[in-house]
């Protein structure tokens, strides 16, 4: 007689009590299967669907992006975004369980989007999510857009960072410095007062006429220009750099981003420049697209790095005045814009220079600061975050199953995060 039973020995032997005999039981080992979840993601112009293992592998990733719709707008478009979502999230999640070689009777959860985001394109990715869940009786998991960005290293980096550490998030739809303290509680440390950043590239590719890409984001195609050589007539005098706000003063104090005060000043100058053809043309040349580029990037950047360092000190100084706290695990920097290369090098010489010269930032060895990028793929909007999101919820609570009735979140700050959901 053949037995198998769920154990961690190999073999035993007992005797039957009608027999002698002795009957052999084999115990065979029992592994337990990892999670696997579905995530879509629809906060925005992305729709994407992803099936993530808590194994922490990426069986596949799906994006379907808008530009070439977005790019006859000069942004996105909310209704005709939506539109796009409803033909392309079921064609991501057709083509992403395809690619996964698994079947929807594998999958053990459905995450989805929750917020925050445009609420007509959040309802699409959420309704895909819901008939899902309740077609196939999986379970339902709502995901914070903002707190998956944040979240990404501990799928991706072989050596993730340790709580407590610091989150850049800089999209178009967030400029923020976030500290988190755990996968479920973060602290806004610093927020911007009016523009987010991926906005203000928009804008200023829009203000310079650059040319639009089925393939590229505005922002993308403006560092492409910004990192040019220029052309005459400035190859000889440079183009003086923008303002950067809260730098001087008392409002260099101020904790806080401000990007507006930057697009202004460079729409103040195009303005200025000399018409060509009929009075209200003011022509822009590539020389001109190039010049305003670097210096509108230039500004931005700086800006961004120079409220960084202001916060990173602090934290820095605080932590030596107070024996046995917490260090820093690391700075992890998310979201569209963490693809600008401008940008990385701008935050390594910084953290370089925080380390008093060394040439290794402070925290890194020696308690100095380690930044942490997402692979590119990952840092623009994806579903594979919102899946991982979704396995860490659940290994910390493995009864979790979001209502139907539960609605998405368009505005949605990280320090609020779950706080409706019993």
């Amino acid at each position: 007689m053949r037995i198998s039973i769920r154990h961690l020995s190999t073999c035993s032997r007992l005797r039957s009590p009608r027999s002698a005999v002795p009957i052999r039981l084999r115990y065979t080992h029992q592994i337990a299967k990892p999670l696997l979840v579905l995530g879509i993601e629809s906060s925005a112009d992305d729709s994407s669907a992803s099936i993530v293992s808590s194994s922490r592998e990426n069986l596949s990733l799906v994006t379907i992006s808008q530009h070439s719709e977005n790019s006859a707008y000069g942004g996105i478009h909310p209704l005709v975004a939506q539109s796009s979502h409803n033909k392309n999230v079921p064609l991501a999640i057709q083509r992403c369980i395809r690619q996964a070689g698994v079947t929807i009777d594998d999958i053990d959860a459905i995450a989805y989007t929750r917020g925050p985001g445009m609420r007509g394109c959040l309802m699409v990715g959420e309704m895909a999510a819901k008939g899902l869940a309740a077609g196939s009786g999986k379970r339902l998991i709502g995901v914070h857009h903002m707190q998956a960005h944040a979240l990404t290293p501990l799928l991706t980096e072989r050596d993730p960072p340790k709580f407590p550490f610091l989150i850049l998030l800089v999209s178009g739809g967030h400029t923020q410095l976030v500290l988190a303290k755990s996968q479920d509680q973060f602290e806004i440390l610093l927020d911007t007062l009016d523009s987010k950043i991926g906005d203000v590239f928009e804008k200023a590719a829009r203000a310079l006429n650059l040319p639009h890409s089925a393939t590229k984001s505005p922002g993308a195609i403006l560092e492409e220009y910004a990192t040019q050589p220029p052309l005459p007539p400035y190859d000889t005098t440079p183009l003086p750099a923008l303002p950067i706000p809260l730098s001087v003063g008392e409002a260099v104090h101020k904790r806080a981003f401000s990007f507006a005060g930057i697009l202004s000043s460079l729409q103040r100058r195009i303005s200025q420049l000399p018409t060509r053809g009929t009075e209200t043309d003011v022509g822009l040349t590539e020389g001109d697209q190039r010049d305003f580029s670097r210096i509108l990037q230039q500004a931005v950047v700086g800006h961004l790095v120079f409220k960084l360092r202001q916060t990173i000190e602090f934290i820095l100084n605080k932590d030596l005045e107070t024996p046995g706290k917490e260090k820093l695990g690391g700075l992890v920097v998310s979201g569209g814009v963490a693809s600008n290369l401008h940008l990385r090098t701008q935050l390594e010489n910084m953290l370089q220079e925080v380390s008093g010269g060394s040439g290794r930032p402070r925290g890194e060895g020696e308690g100095g600061i380690r930044l942490f990028y997402p692979p590119i793929s990952l840092c623009t909007d994806n579903a594979a975050m919102i899946a991982w999101t979704a396995i860490l919820r659940l290994q910390a609570d493995s009864l979790l199953n979001d209502p139907y009735d539960l609605p998405v979140r368009p505005k949605w700050s990280l320090e609020d995060l779950y706080d409706d959901v019993q």
